[in-house]
C-alpha cells in the first residue's frame, strides 16, 4: 500500500478511500469483495486455517465478504506491490522474455 490505500486482492487497483471496508464493498474495477481474507493482512495460506490471527474464526470462503471482527486492510495485492499481471511483466523482464 504504497500510496496509502488499501488495493483489491484480485486485480491490484486502488480502492476509494474507506473509513472502513464493509463486507458488502467491492473493488469498482473488477467487482471482487474487499472485506475477505484475500484482502486482509493476517491472510497467510501455510498458516493454520490460511490466517495468522489465532483467534479468528474459520471463514471457509476466502475470497467472499465476511465479518470476521480482526479484518484488517493489506493483503496479497499490498504486499506484493500490485496486480498479477505486474508480477508475470516483472517476471517476463526477470527471464528476458517478451
Amino acid at each position: 500500500m504504497a500510496d496509502g490505500k488499501p488495493h483489491c486482492w484480485r486485480c491490484g487497483a486502488a480502492c476509494a478511500a474507506f473509513e472502513r471496508i464493509g463486507r458488502r464493498d467491492t473493488c469498482l474495477s473488477c467487482g471482487a469483495d474487499l472485506r475477505c481474507c484475500r484482502n486482509c493482512a493476517f491472510y497467510l495460506p501455510a498458516a493454520n486455517n490460511e490466517c495468522r490471527e489465532p483467534q479468528a474464526e474459520r471463514q471457509v470462503d476466502k475470497e467472499r465478504g465476511n465479518f470476521c471482527d480482526w479484518f484488517s486492510p493489506g493483503g496479497a495485492a499490498a504486499q506484493a506491490g500490485g496486480s498479477a499481471a505486474a508480477a508475470k511483466a516483472k517476471l517476463a523482464d526477470l527471464f528476458g522474455k517478451k
